[in-house]
């Protein structure tokens, strides 16, 4: 089998370097073009030593003789570029937002602008590969979701399928410095995120109508008034939520935990755990660990899930929608275990 070529556009921040990384150890692929203008002629060794063995240079424009585009643009510039790439006859999976909502009417509140190719929000296919698989090994155009909506929407999906907690449900989610990207902020710096933890976005995260959207879709019935509140914490990778609702009815423990076995059963990258699980479990890994169990004392479920807000958040999931798309093991290249300490 020929090896699947693939490009990589923006390979200058952190999801665009992971995607490197993972891509030059995938057995059925070949990286063919990089991209990152603000790098543009510079080898990849030099912009992140890390990756000198690749021996690429970055380009200003991507190779036309591409199987699949990786899109790592900011939010509203990937958009200007997909077009053009579906149109060359490339496979495009786009790590941005800009085609992960269905209703074009919610970008300008929540991403600033109006969406110029809303025809393409129907045929994107929401890159979530436990909820949407069979979807995604037939798509054209896959829209990797974001990092705190992939943690919040695993955690929760099987009891919301069900219709067994009531509507009202609160996410808590910690990350790591990294989901802030590479750009420089005040916020990032290591005099302020050092020994410091905050939330914010309270007036509503740009992640929240991905949950919303998606939970919607898995039980149109419940009506979900969902408050998401993320915080930003002294690590650099790492999402931990922390995800709270009401029981229709007080349930077994044992009942709780084999519905997530069961709702989870053909999904290789999903652990149901016996205990909390911790950050530090899924470094450098696309494993997403899920810890469900119940408040005997107010008969409320809490349900815990952790992943690497750069893997399972990011490029690793961007790596399995890949596999899927061209009809590969879906863990080919994604084998590696966490690094620990």
């Amino acid at each position: 089998m020929a090896k699947i070529k693939t490009g990589i556009i923006n390979v200058t921040g952190y999801i665009g370097a992971e995607l490197a990384r993972l891509l030059y150890q995938h057995p059925q692929v070949e990286v063919k073009s990089i991209t990152g203008r603000s790098a543009a002629g510079q080898r990849l060794g030099d912009v992140f030593p890390s990756l000198d063995t690749m021996e690429h240079s970055i380009e200003s424009d991507l190779d036309k003789d591409i199987d699949i585009a990786f899109s790592a643009m900011p939010h509203k510039s990937s958009v200007d570029i997909v077009p053009s790439l579906l149109k060359q006859g490339m496979k495009v999976i786009d790590i941005s937002a800009d085609f992960r909502l269905k209703n074009a009417g919610a970008y300008p509140k929540w991403y600033g602008f109006s969406h110029p190719a809303a025809e393409l929000l129907q045929k994107a296919v929401y890159g979530l590969p436990e909820l949407h698989r069979d979807k995604i090994a037939s798509a054209s155009l896959v829209a990797n979701p974001g990092c705190y909506s992939t943690s919040a929407i695993l955690a929760l999906a099987p009891v919301v399928k069900k219709g067994l907690i009531s509507p009202d449900i609160i996410i808590d989610s910690k990350s790591g410095v990294s989901g802030a990207g590479r750009s420089l902020s005040l916020a990032t710096h290591y005099s302020e995120a050092n020994e410091n933890s905050c939330a914010y976005s309270l007036e509503g995260h740009r992640h929240l109508p991905e949950i919303e959207q998606e939970l919607g879709m898995l039980n149109s019935e419940l009506s979900l008034s969902i408050t998401f509140v993320p915080h930003l914490v002294p690590m650099t990778r790492g999402i931990l939520s922390t995800c709270y609702a009401k029981l229709k009815k007080q349930l077994e423990k044992e009942f709780l935990v084999q519905l997530y076995l069961d709702f989870y059963k053909e999904s290789p990258f999903i652990r149901v755990t016996n205990k909390p699980p911790q950050t530090k479990h899924v470094w450098g890994s696309n494993f997403c660990l899920i810890y469900p169990t119940l408040d005997m004392n107010t008969g409320r479920l809490i349900v815990i899930s952790c992943l690497d807000n750069l893997v399972k958040g990011g490029a690793g999931q961007a790596v399995q929608n890949m596999n899927l798309m061209f009809n590969l093991p879906e863990t080919s290249g994604l084998e590696s275990l966490p690094i620990y300490p």
